[in-house]
């Protein structure tokens, strides 16, 4: 099982992007879907998470900027970004718990750059 993430760029402060994670491979269950972040220096933290069913969540410095939605059918997770700040400068991955291997797959991460 492969998570490939993807739609990250250079853009400039208030710009949007929008980054894409697609599932490949043969047997696996997603439950848990979403994305988190590194800056250089700074460990990994949570952006955003997405359940199979309920609310999604998001970390208090992107919330009411960043969108999460996923397509459970294609095994898919999005993040949509907008209103982006140089603090999301960062390389953002995707990942999915996987039910049939009882743990976490990560992608491979994809570079967001915002610049002032």
């Amino acid at each position: 099982v492969q998570l490939q993430a993807s739609g990250g760029g250079v853009v400039q402060a208030g710009g949007s992007l929008t980054l894409s994670c697609a599932a490949s491979g043969s047997d696996f269950d997603f439950t848990t879907m979403g994305w988190h972040r590194q800056a250089p220096g700074k460990q990994r933290t949570l952006v955003a998470t997405m359940p199979t069913r309920g609310a999604s969540m998001y970390a208090a410095s992107v919330k009411g900027r960043f969108t999460i939605s996923r397509d459970n059918a294609k095994n898919t997770v999005s993040l949509q970004m907008n209103n982006l700040k140089p603090e999301d400068t960062a390389v953002h991955y995707c990942n999915g718990f996987d039910t049939i291997q009882g743990r976490f797959i990560w992608g491979q991460g994809t570079q967001v750059t915002v610049s002032s």
